[in-house]
């Protein structure tokens, strides 16, 4: 192996140690999951160098990977477990990588799908990557009884991670803390008239 081939391993390493460990990542399975897939196979080969860095990187048509510690703290929050029915809504592939890594077994679709309405499930635990202005019903369709939701939600310009519970009346959300996340435009809040 040479020094080349060490590199993305020692940054990986770094990434977990200086950006998700310090800012209360801490379970070992979502640890593992980060060790053990390589960020840098999901970004443009022109940024494949920044791939561990602390920030969004541009994927093009207007996506972005989210940075390691949003991805860190949504596998934290949704505590998944080997062999639960996972979907994962995404137009790339590291989340749901991850969440293969600590054992789920997941379904991807795009935002575009999901405001098509396809349907699959019912899913233990969807996981949202990036913000939503308005989560689409689509998403409660597919949740289990007490299926939970981890997502990004976009209030008043400003992004945070938020949890929810499927329950006899929907999905409600409670968001747990600002944190920078990509939106997602097919999320969008219908727009309205006003004054």
């Amino acid at each position: 192996m040479t020094l080349l081939d060490e590199r993305p391993v020692s940054a990986r390493r770094a990434m977990i140690d200086s950006q998700l460990r310090v800012s209360g990542v801490n379970d070992p399975a979502v640890l593992a999951a980060m060790d053990a897939v390589a960020r840098e196979d999901f970004v443009p080969d022109a940024i494949k160098t920044s791939a561990y860095i602390d920030r969004a990187l541009p994927l093009g048509e207007g996506r972005a990977l989210a940075a390691p510690l949003v991805h860190g703290k949504m596998l934290t929050e949704a505590a998944l477990q080997p062999g639960e029915k996972v979907l994962v809504i995404s137009t790339n592939g590291y989340l749901a990588a991850l969440a293969e890594a600590i054992g789920a077994d997941v379904v991807t679709l795009t935002p575009a799908e999901v405001t098509a309405k396809k349907k699959v499930g019912p899913f233990a635990a969807i996981l949202v990557d990036g913000a939503a202005e308005a989560l689409p019903a689509a998403v409660g369709a597919m949740l289990a009884a007490n299926g939970r939701v981890v997502t990004g939600l976009v209030e008043r310009g400003i992004t945070r991670l938020a949890v929810g519970r499927k329950s006899a009346e929907g999905v409600a959300l409670l968001p747990l803390a600002e944190i920078g996340m990509p939106v997602i435009p097919e999320f969008a809040a219908p727009k309205g008239w006003s004054f």
